[in-house]
């Protein structure tokens, strides 16, 4: 039961946070919720057993890529 809870909890932030992304208007901001969205996604998977998904979603996307689009925000502002 805990883990349902945990589940539906991290899935209702992910959702949340991914609203956020689209309709914020300052995009550092949004990419800042992008990030944490990736973290909490990765939650998600380690939940659910898929452990090394978990640990590829955190080091490839939100230590990589997100950072990639923050340094290019940063750079046309």
């Amino acid at each position: 039961m805990g883990e349902l809870v945990a589940f539906y909890g991290l899935a209702a932030i992910v959702g949340l946070l991914s609203v956020l992304v689209v309709s914020l208007k300052n995009p550092v901001i949004a990419v800042i919720c992008l990030v944490g969205k990736m973290f909490f996604l990765a939650g998600v998977y380690a939940l659910l057993g898929a452990d090394f998904i978990a640990a590829i979603q955190v080091i490839v996307y939100a230590g990589a890529v997100v950072i990639l689009f923050m340094f290019v925000i940063m750079l046309l502002n």
